[in-house]
């Protein structure tokens, strides 16, 4: 089974992939995260002088497509989580389950000050990031397809699961 998490930065696509994977530990359970697809550095986009994470042109789809069905032979389970992770057309035709995380703005701000893993980002960044997911993410036909789940509170994990069976 492969699976696609998608939704905005911090809103639980990576714990979500943490709670599945321990759900099954009889089964191999892979989770790649679209980060680790990124381009080198100093080939992805600029705004004002700050790394453009937050286009798709940052992300090496064809590294990540081939990626995920390689780890589909090895794996009984391969997660991809990720903000684009429904961006791309070759990914979503592997998808056998698809979810996807939705938070408030308030919530995403709220998170994103308090998440210090590349250092705090400045305010503008962080409108930034949030306009860029309305722009490339909102409006993805297939992500209305996909289960939708608010990252809001604690995520109610019996509903994942029934869903995935």
């Amino acid at each position: 089974m492969i699976i696609g998490i998608g939704g905005i930065s911090n809103s639980g696509k990576s714990k979500l992939a943490e709670h599945i994977k321990e759900k099954y530990p009889e089964k191999r359970v892979k989770i790649l995260c679209q980060d680790n697809f990124a381009h080198p550095t100093p080939t992805i986009p600029k705004i004002k002088e700050h790394t453009n994470w937050e286009v798709p042109e940052s992300i090496d789809f064809d590294r990540f497509v081939k990626k995920v069905v390689a780890e589909s032979k090895q794996y009984d389970i391969v997660i991809d989580e990720g903000l684009f992770v429904f961006y791309d057309e070759r990914l979503n035709r592997l998808y056998d389950k698809m979810i996807f995380m939705t938070i408030s703005k308030e919530t995403f701000l709220e998170r994103k000050r308090n998440d210090l893993r590349w250092g705090k980002e400045p305010e503008w960044y962080m409108e930034h990031i949030w306009e860029s997911h309305q722009k490339f993410c909102e409006r993805i036909e297939v992500r209305k397809e996909a289960f939708q789940l608010s990252g809001e509170n604690p995520v109610d994990l019996e509903s994942v699961f029934r869903y995935l069976k």
